[in-house]
């Protein structure tokens, strides 16, 4: 029952990531100037994400968080040289610059959320009260981090259900992770701090490298760090209330 119990509460938190394209309901017109804002917004979540996980990995351990940031823009780079050329294939989407940038994206939140996977089997194994609350925190956190997806996919075409679904998709490691960590604990506490650091090193590399970029081509500067500064304080923000 325990580990039923442990699945369940993960597939929770991986359902709550769905959350965040609900706005999308709401928004009908996309314009230029609000893919510039979005791709910012979206980077600017990403980032306040990146700082929290940093932040925890280096409680665990300093060390195993650095060689997984190191790993994480490693894997972002061979990621891109691989997919250099190829012809990826999102539905409703216009030209493979726009599907590769989903495919990463997508790609970069599912490696995120081993980590959180594995951090839902870790708490249980500590008790079965701190793992659901460790769970809530996570489902709540998800939120946000399926509105990021939702920033970058909707404004280029992809429906706000099939956002939504993706969105829940790149959660889905966190119920396959967590009931091996619950009931292996001892052998996969070694692995979170590595898992925390990959995560946050892909995704700062996908803020820098390609979000950015693209959201100065729209906007100007200003509106840029405005949107990146004011995203990532409401994620940090969100992570310390939540916390």
């Amino acid at each position: 029952m325990e580990v039923w119990t442990v699945f369940g509460a993960a597939l929770v938190t991986a359902i709550f990531t769905g959350f965040g394209a609900i706005p999308f309901f709401f928004v009908k017109k996309i314009s230029g100037s609000f893919l510039g804002a979005a791709n910012a917004a979206a980077a600017g979540l990403m980032l306040g994400a990146s700082i929290g996980l940093i932040y925890e990995g280096f409680q665990v351990n300093p060390f195993r968080l650095a060689i997984g940031i190191g790993l994480g823009i490693l894997l972002i780079i061979v990621a891109r040289y691989f997919l250099h050329g190829s012809d990826p294939d999102f539905a409703e989407l216009d030209g493979n610059a726009d599907a590769m940038k989903m495919l990463l994206i997508v790609g970069i939140m599912t490696v995120h959320s081993f980590a959180e996977g594995i951090g839902v089997g870790v708490s249980f194994g500590e008790g079965q009260s701190f793992g659901a609350l460790i769970s809530a925190a996570i489902a709540v956190h998800n939120i946000p981090e399926g509105l990021a997806i939702s920033l970058v996919m909707i404004p280029r075409g992809t429906s706000v259900w099939k956002a939504a679904g993706w969105s829940i998709f790149s959660s889905l490691p966190q119920p396959i992770m967590a009931v091996p960590a619950f009931l292996f604990v001892l052998a996969f506490k070694p692995f979170l701090a590595v898992g925390l650091g990959l995560a946050a090193g892909a995704m700062i590399w996908m803020v820098f490298s390609e979000m950015l970029p693209e959201a100065r081509e729209e906007v100007p500067l200003s509106t840029v760090i405005t949107m990146l500064g004011l995203a990532a304080a409401g994620m940090l923000a969100f992570q310390w209330f939540i916390g």
